[in-house]
């Protein structure tokens, strides 16, 4: 009678009542839907932070086909093309990574092993984007001065946006060199200093009388940057105090830089989440090769490291329309 006991005892399920399971679900599957629910709450209170900033300030919020028009080693303006390549990589990550689990419910190793090697190499690739993006963003492309009202100043031509470099030419010409710590008296170092200085570009702007300034505010009725007279343009540049090349938490050469905090936040969080899936994807990988989930029976764990990975893909479909399609 002991004995009997202490086998019973030995096979009790974890979730105790019988053996009984909620939904179905084993312990390991239940847990990842709970971290799933937690973590859809927080994107969810970002996303929605993001949209009431937005609507608050969506008269100077940068338009993001002018914002995102780069192709690596391409040159040219491409208005949202790489980005829509890289949520065409992930939702292809995400259907290989449906081919895996369902060869793991086939017990099909190689399948497994090769299906998901390559969502393992579609997630490289996107969180390499993601950062090549990211460098293009902090760089900046064409170039802004900064007023002593904080206003965001761009320079178009024919209609057109320019760049700093295509009417100011030569080095600074105030003198000032970036202080480091070789050449800083009373400090180490400071941020990097623009490439040209404020009076050099208004010097080059009363050169050329086609130039214009166009402004961060958006006109309602045409959606786009509205773009001041010859006029107002140099009442409006004698107001500059800097020069601003590219964007970071501080500043933006777009437009509002509250615009630049979300992004670096949002996107950054959710390229962690797509770097840890990859991460634990690389580690179910080598067992499956090893042959682990084959000597256990089930290849349970493809299935709750999927469960992840389509949480992140669905949560990209929202960045990805919060900033770059609304």
């Amino acid at each position: 009678m002991g004995a009997n006991i202490a086998v019973n005892s030995d096979k009790k399920e974890t979730w105790g009542g019988g053996g009984v399971k909620p939904f179905g679900a084993s312990y390991g599957k239940m847990m990842m839907w709970f971290f799933i629910l937690s973590d859809a709450l927080t994107f969810s209170g970002f996303l929605a932070a993001y949209g009431l900033t937005r609507f608050k300030f969506i008269d100077s919020w940068p338009i993001a086909d002018e914002v995102f028009t780069h192709i690596p080693f391409f040159h040219g303006n491409y208005p949202m093309i790489y980005v829509a390549f890289m949520t065409f990589i992930l939702i292809v990550s995400s259907v290989t990574m449906v081919l895996a689990v369902d060869a793991g419910h086939k017990m099909q190793q190689k399948k497994v092993a090769t299906y998901m090697f390559i969502t393992i190499i579609f997630g490289i690739i996107f969180v390499g984007s993601q950062a090549w993006e990211w460098k293009t963003f902090i760089n900046g492309s064409y170039g802004a001065v900064k007023t002593s009202d904080n206003h965001i100043l761009q320079f178009v031509k024919d209609g057109h946006q320019v760049a700093l470099a295509d009417f100011v030419h030569g080095d600074r010409k105030d003198g000032r060199v970036e202080h480091t710590a070789k050449n800083g008296l009373w400090f180490n170092d400071e941020a990097t200093i623009s490439q040209y200085s404020v009076a050099q570009v208004q010097e080059a702007f009363k050169a050329d009388p086609s130039l214009l300034i166009r402004t961060e505010r958006i006109n309602p009725e045409t959606k786009q940057k509205i773009i001041l007279s010859r006029e107002e343009s140099l009442v409006q540049l004698s107001k500059a105090t800097g020069v601003v090349e590219g964007a970071n938490l501080i500043q933006n050469e777009y437009g509002n830089p509250i615009f630049a905090d979300f992004f670096f936040f949002i996107t950054g969080f959710h390229g962690f989440h797509v770097f840890s899936g990859i991460v634990l994807n690389i580690i179910i990988f080598f067992n499956v090769v090893l042959g682990t989930y084959e000597r256990r029976g089930h290849y349970e764990m493809v299935e709750k490291v999927g469960l992840y990975w389509h949480f992140v893909d669905l949560v990209w479909v929202f960045v990805f329309t919060f900033f770059y399609l609304v």
